[in-house]
């Protein structure tokens, strides 16, 4: 039985709870424990595994978050910056699973988020949860 760490950047809290439920439901079903930590945005959710990865408590990682575009460029900065820390973390061999959602409005969000339409947190645990499979495998 592996232990996932869930980090969130909790903005909207009500997408943020569908994704969690999402993540926490497909971990639990692979028959693993998770626990959930809240960062204060996507852009520190890269150095939170980072440091979470040196306790060695962790087997994998649900990058959890809503990235909702705006009028300014901030969208762009915090789509591509968060994901680039997480993917370079990833060819580091950590198994992390990307829940972020990058969408241009809070209808896009739901459908993505709700466990029952498109379950982007559950995609995102079953992703880390298959790296982490791969990795025990090769160990």
């Amino acid at each position: 039985m592996a232990k996932f760490l869930i980090i969130e950047a909790r903005f909207y809290d009500h997408l943020n709870d569908m994704l969690i439920a999402g993540a926490r439901a497909a971990i639990k079903a692979a028959g693993h424990t998770s626990e959930v930590i809240t960062v204060p945005g996507a852009l520190e959710i890269p150095a939170a595994i980072a440091l979470a990865d040196q306790s060695d408590m962790y087997d994998g990682y649900v990058a959890i978050g809503v990235v909702i575009r705006g009028e300014t460029y901030h969208f762009e900065i915090v789509a591509g910056e968060s994901a680039r820390g997480i993917m370079a973390l990833t060819m580091d061999s950590l198994p992390i699973g990307n829940g972020i959602l990058t969408v241009e409005n809070e209808a896009q969000a739901i459908v993505r988020a709700d466990p029952a339409q498109k379950d982007k947190g559950g995609e995102a645990a079953k992703a880390a949860i298959a790296l982490y499979d791969l990795k025990a495998k090769w160990a």
